[in-house]
């Protein structure tokens, strides 16, 4: 970790979004409604799928999924930038830096791959309609689960890897709200290219998986002679390009573009958004417009309804 010519860094200052005192009590108060909102509803989502027999399709299987590791993408980072809004200077030891980097970093590339495995789903259910069912099996929707888990997990290694195979010496503050992995790097002392473009290229590698399964959409929609019928089939899928132009869109202005082409502060909101924001927004998105959903979570509520009623007589 460390050369012979510098002492070792063992616990880095997290510098937190801001320094002004009136604004950490309103973002907390923010903040704290946000997180709430985003346990909540994709707690809801995981429940009203695995509760309701209507949902038990590899499309809303893996809806859960992502709900799931919205979840836990969500809970890496928003305890320790909530308790930055109430204490002055929050010292992390270089242990859990790394521990919350990988955290983070799992479920972040976790969501890559199902949102990758999502547009898969969705182009064997317009592309191939007939052979849905057989084409989504359950041993292949398991499958394509444990690649994104998997895929998550072996990317991380290879970053945290990467990471600890860099010197730490001399400056400790990290300019951010949690521990990520770009800023890390720019605290520490070596020189590898290979830990610059590792996040890049996973981006490419999930996006293209992405952008292939809509282009075969595309041409199949097109081929489809009535518009109420482009209509229906687009519908399906909207709600997942919605996802995935949020998400993608955010992670490419982080990872992907050029340093210098924005500031710290910059990257700060950016994060929150993609971070903090994006887990709440999910379950909206893939509810809004889904009367599936809808119709769902209204039998889940009279069931829960009867079931009170019934109890209390």
């Amino acid at each position: 970790m460390s050369d012979n010519n510098c002492t070792a860094v063992t616990e880095f200052i997290i510098l937190g979004l801001t320094d002004d005192p009136t604004l950490r009590v309103i973002l907390f108060v923010i903040f704290v409604g946000v997180y709430s909102v985003t346990l909540l509803g994709n707690l809801t989502i995981i429940i009203l799928i695995r509760n309701s027999s209507q949902l038990h399709t590899p499309m809303y299987l893996f809806l859960s999924h992502l709900a799931f590791v919205d979840m836990g993408y969500s809970s890496s980072v928003t305890p320790v930038m909530l308790k930055n809004f109430l204490m002055d200077k929050i010292t992390i030891p270089l242990e859990g830096c790394v521990a919350q980097m990988s955290s983070g970093g799992t479920f972040g590339t976790a969501e890559c791959f199902l949102l990758a495995v999502m547009a898969y789903d969705r182009y064997v259910a317009i592309c191939r309609p007939l052979l849905y069912s057989t084409n989504m099996s359950t041993r292949l929707c398991t499958l394509l689960l444990i690649i994104s888990y998997l895929g998550g997990c072996v990317n991380t290694w290879i970053a945290t890897g990467c990471l600890l195979n860099r010197s730490f010496c001399g400056p400790n503050k990290i300019n951010h709200f949690f521990c990520d992995y770009s800023p890390l790097l720019k605290l520490s002392y070596s020189e590898d290219n290979f830990s610059e473009i590792l996040p890049a290229a996973l981006i490419v590698i999930t996006v293209l998986t992405i952008l292939i399964s809509y282009i075969y959409i595309l041409f199949s929609v097109l081929k489809i002679s009535s518009t109420e019928g482009r209509s229906k089939a687009f519908s399906t899928c909207t709600s997942h390009l919605t996802a995935v132009t949020l998400f993608y869109g955010t992670i490419t202005f982080i990872y992907v573009l050029p340093k210098s082409s924005y500031s710290t502060d910059e990257n700060k909101v950016v994060s929150v958004f993609y971070i903090v924001i994006i887990p709440m927004l999910n379950p909206v998105i893939y509810s809004l417009r889904n009367n599936e959903v809808k119709g769902a979570l209204r039998k889940f509520m009279s069931r829960k309804h009867l079931f009170f009623m019934n109890s209390t007589e």
